[in-house]
């Protein structure tokens, strides 16, 4: 059986890192059978993050390239048929959550003091001292560093809003009144959406990012659709 290695679940969600929740959910969505390892210790992890699975012996890290594996070894029953504009559409989408919108909800979850002090207690209260003391110092100057060196902490924190918004704008716009991101069936690109959309207007992180997204109903009505399919 797959297991799955990824944070313990947070913010009364399956998980608060967007990209562990994408692999759960793509996981439930192909119907594959898999046993969850709640671990937060990326120590231990390859590329030292989460998640990775372990499939009988085979390792592999990265949410996106453990879809691939899982495509490759089981078969691809959530895009099998789509189409070469609508594989296009999924990258794109898919780039846009996860390199741009996930930049912006670091911003107001690990940069701004407010969010952070319900970022540190979710991910790391649980961890033993004198490591509870030292490690959530460490992940936050980390994961700052890289969100510098990806470009959007070059950013005021009103420009990263703007930013976010204008992401979310996006999604709204093309998810319209379809039940699912590319129309009337699920994609593997729901997994992400349902992930990174739950996450931003689920988590007690008030922003003006999660504001501009409760606005939109038909947000909420999509991952309260995707909540309702695969995780009851």
């Amino acid at each position: 059986m797959i297991k799955l290695f990824q944070f313990a679940p947070a913010f009364g969600l399956p998980n608060a890192s967007p990209f562990c929740m994408k692999l759960e959910t793509y996981l439930r969505m192909a119907g594959l059978p898999f046993q969850l390892v709640n671990s937060g210790d990326v120590f231990k992890a390859p590329k030292r993050k989460l998640p990775y699975i372990d499939d009988g012996g085979t390792v592999v890290a990265d949410s996106g390239f453990i879809i691939d594996y899982l495509k490759g070894r089981y078969g691809d029953p959530l895009d099998d048929a789509l189409s070469p504009l609508q594989r296009a559409l999924a990258t794109a989408f898919q780039r846009l959550f996860e390199e741009d919108l996930y930049w912006a909800v670091v911003q107001t979850r690990w940069a701004e003091d407010a969010g952070w002090a319900k970022t540190r207690q979710a991910f790391f209260a649980a961890m033993p001292l004198p490591l509870r003391w030292f490690v959530p110092v460490l992940a936050r100057r980390g994961l700052l560093a890289e969100m510098r060196g990806h470009g959007m902490g070059r950013h005021t924190a009103g420009e990263i809003h703007a930013i976010g918004c204008r992401d979310v704008t996006a999604i709204a716009d093309f998810l319209g009144d379809k039940p699912f991101m590319l129309g009337e069936q699920p994609t593997s690109l729901d997994a992400c959406a349902h992930a990174f959309l739950a996450n931003l207007l689920w988590a007690p992180v008030a922003s003006p990012i999660q504001r501009h997204a409760q606005a939109r109903p038909a947000l909420e009505a999509y991952c309260q659709r995707m909540k309702a399919r695969y995780f009851s």
